[in-house]
């Protein structure tokens, strides 16, 4: 039975925008460790740093010990379905998958099961936009009002008054394409947060907006948390990259996707919303009540992915995926932008995406600012987040390795050294879990880079 305490479930780990409108004063950033910082300003473009990472091999044995890592999460009843794969060189190592794509009808996850990836369509989001920077469209220290003319007159949010209304400063300086791309840029997001800024985007319902046009409006009549470059804030910046591709090509954000990027991938069945004729293949969603800690669905038309239940095309949480396909899109990555003879960036345009613009006592952090819980061991790139210090990161994977998840427990992440990826498809809201925080990320690594026959 559904009761209406779910809607608060939600709240924790979304980027999907099409729910933001069910947050509340705590502030909900994507999963950055179960699963996102201001911008040095650089005349050249900073150099990824030598990463350090065991050299693996995969044996029956450690494939073994990834397999039961994820199935244990079955048998325990913390899941009811996954599937994980693992690539190393080209080759799938692990491909696994168990448990049901829906507790209702009783159906299996397969292999061309459909998971809404909410917030791992950012990394597709910014492939897509520096497909662009290398046709000469756009500099990464351009102005974003260069191409976003409504965000000529941004204010900046400077306090608060006695009465709890918002003092606005003028901005020092416009926020650039290097800013719009890491949330440093000084957009809210509206998933969480007090201040009069996520306050705004939530009282507008910008998340809701019907097309990215109008969506673009409602954001340029709220002001910036902080001056461009300050601090890293996980923000809509995505969303606003989705509204400058339609500028800069002429062509609607889905349409370029489709033309640019899933076509020559061939990734046949991501997109903004699950055909009919599809439907069937979608997994179902589900959350934890908050006051029984039963795992129940969630009731929303917003989570349905029906094109009638689709507001605007977001690039930053409004994706559905399959395994087969983001696995072809990691291992472009991993091949350094190149799948079967389709060449989408070059290695050096990957290798900018993964470098850190982090500055020095900056860091990821799951409020936002550098507040809350502070993630010291990350760093962010352009739309990808970044290993930088794997000692200080509570999961197993490598200096120089790049990641990011999506709200629904989703996750992945690319090993170059090793030249892997893992990915990981699961579709539980984790807020509310009787039994802690899934971990998927910790858990997985944990078997990948561990010692198979460690106790």
């Amino acid at each position: 039975m559904i009761i209406k305490p779910v809607r608060s479930l939600l709240l924790a780990g979304l980027s999907l925008s099409v729910l933001a409108a069910c947050a509340t004063t705590e502030v909900a950033t994507d999963p950055v460790v179960v699963d996102a910082p201001p911008v040095v300003e650089a005349t050249v473009e900073p150099v990824v740093e030598t990463a350090v990472a065991p050299i693996l091999t995969f044996d029956e044995a450690r494939v073994a010990a990834i397999e039961t890592a994820m199935g244990d999460y079955i048998r325990d009843g913390r899941l009811y379905g996954v599937h994980t794969r693992l690539a190393q060189k080209g080759e799938v190592v692990s491909d696994y998958y168990a448990g049901l794509r829906g507790l209702e009808q009783g159906l299996p996850i397969e292999d061309d099961t459909i998971y809404r990836i909410y917030s791992m369509s950012k990394p597709i989001t910014g492939v897509a936009m520096m497909m662009l920077y290398e046709d000469g469209k756009f500099e990464l220290d351009d102005p974003v009002s260069k191409f976003v003319p409504e965000f000529e007159q941004l204010k900046v949010l400077g306090g608060v008054d006695e009465n709890g209304d918002a003092i606005l400063v003028d901005l020092e300086r416009q926020p650039t394409m290097r800013e719009l791309m890491s949330h440093t840029s000084g957009f809210g997001y509206g998933l969480g947060g007090a201040d009069p800024v996520n306050s705004a985007f939530r009282d507008l319902k910008v998340l809701e907006s019907p097309d990215l046009q109008t969506f673009i409006d409602q954001t340029a009549t709220i002001p910036l948390l902080f001056q461009p470059g300050e601090a890293w804030f996980y923000s809509v910046g995505m969303d606003i990259q989705g509204h400058i591709i339609e500028k800069l090509t002429g062509q609607k954000f889905g349409e370029y996707l489709q033309t640019r990027l899933f076509g020559p991938l061939g990734m046949v069945d991501t997109g903004f919303f699950v055909p009919e004729e599809d439907y069937d293949r979608l997994s179902e969603v589900y959350g934890f009540d908050p006051e029984t800690g039963a795992m129940v669905p969630v009731p929303y038309p917003n989570v349905q992915f029906r094109q009638e239940t689709v507001n605007f095309e977001s690039g930053g949480g409004g994706m559905v995926s399959t395994m087969d396909d983001y696995g072809r899109f990691a291992q472009m990555l991993v091949n350094q932008g190149e799948l079967e003879g389709a060449r989408i960036l070059k290695p050096e345009t990957i290798e900018l995406m993964r470098t850190n613009v982090l500055r020095d006592g900056q860091n990821l952090s799951s409020l936002g600012v550098n507040a809350g819980d502070v993630y010291a061991g990350l760093g962010m790139g352009l739309t990808f987040g970044t290993i930088e210090d794997p000692e200080s990161v509570p999961s197993k994977t490598p200096q120089g390795s790049y990641f990011w998840g999506g709200a629904a427990s989703t996750w992945f992440w690319i090993d170059p050294v090793n030249e892997l990826y893992f990915i990981g498809m699961v579709q539980v809201f984790d807020r509310n879990n009787p039994k802690g925080p899934l971990e998927l990320r910790e858990a997985s690594s944990a078997a990948i880079y561990g010692d198979p026959t460690a106790e």
